[in-house]
């Protein structure tokens, strides 16, 4: 028998009609091996100022997780014209979706990471957290079923407030981007609480984009909640790294390739191993 892999692909419908791209990257078991395997999975949440979704953060990331036995799926979640809780939908029914097929993807249904990337970070983050719980839950969701086991982020968008990336919040928010109840809501560190998961973080100090100061505001925040995080600040790098090298360097741009970030798979590889 082959030692097989599982591609796979799916339609999520947002739930303004909007369409959102679900794939997969799961490696079939062999009998010459561990024929009854599960593996911890990642979920993964390109970024792009809730505006695109990055091709530099969505399958060169997942390969390099599936390379470390892990299955990975990419969600290219609705953008720009859907706004709030469109994604956040989406990405929930995401991971009903991978625990709901647990068996026949070779997951451990208790062991699904989620990581998100600059706005989608954030998405990553509002799932982790009870934030959008009530919108989950009226549009038929679990929010605890939805809710990852780990949250990992890159150079994420957290707040809302002095520091915030101005433009992820226009267009998720697209009319109310000035309702400061809205704004309050979605501000990730005002709600990280006892069911956050543990986090996982890195971010650069010299990001232009999204200041580290969103990232030091969340590490701030999981402590006084008291939710174990491990974060990396590196000395240097622009914002959007992704892998930090030639493979996903952002048009061929040298300033793409830093090294000093690029250890962050593998010191959350060995975070999530510790954890799960």
């Amino acid at each position: 028998m082959m030692y097989d892999m599982q591609y796979i692909q799916q339609i999520i419908a947002g739930i303004d009609g909007s369409e959102a791209q679900f794939t997969g990257y799961v490696a079939d078991n062999s009998p010459e091996m561990e024929p009854d395997r599960v593996r911890p999975a990642i979920l993964i949440l390109p970024g792009g100022g809730y505006t695109m979704t990055s091709d530099r953060e969505a399958e060169p990331v997942a390969l390099q997780f599936l390379a470390k036995g892990f299955a990975v799926f990419v969600l290219r979640y609705s953008v720009r014209a859907s706004h709030y809780p469109v994604a956040l939908i989406e990405a929930a029914e995401a991971m009903r979706l991978i625990r709901a097929n647990a068996s026949e993807w070779h997951v451990n249904q208790t062991q699904v990471a989620v990581l998100g990337f600059s706005a989608g970070g954030h998405l990553a983050a509002n799932l982790a957290t009870s934030a959008g719980d009530e919108d989950i839950r009226e549009h038929g969701l679990d929010p605890d079923e939805a809710r990852p086991n780990a949250l990992m982020l890159a150079y994420p968008v957290i707040t809302t407030g002095q520091f915030a990336h101005r433009g992820s919040f226009q267009y998720l928010l697209g009319s109310q981007a000035h309702n400061q109840a809205m704004l309050d809501k979605l501000s990730i560190e005002k709600h990280i609480d006892a069911k956050t998961p543990p986090v996982f973080v890195w971010h650069t100090m010299t990001d232009a984009g999204v200041p580290v100061e969103n990232t030091l505001m969340l590490i701030q925040a999981c402590r006084a909640a008291g939710v174990s995080v491990e974060a990396h600040l590196f000395p240097e790098g622009r914002h959007g790294l992704s892998l930090g090298n030639e493979e996903t360097a952002s048009h061929g741009n040298r300033e793409s390739i830093v090294e000093c970030v690029q250890c962050w798979p593998e010191l959350a590889e060995a975070w999530l191993r510790r954890l799960f």
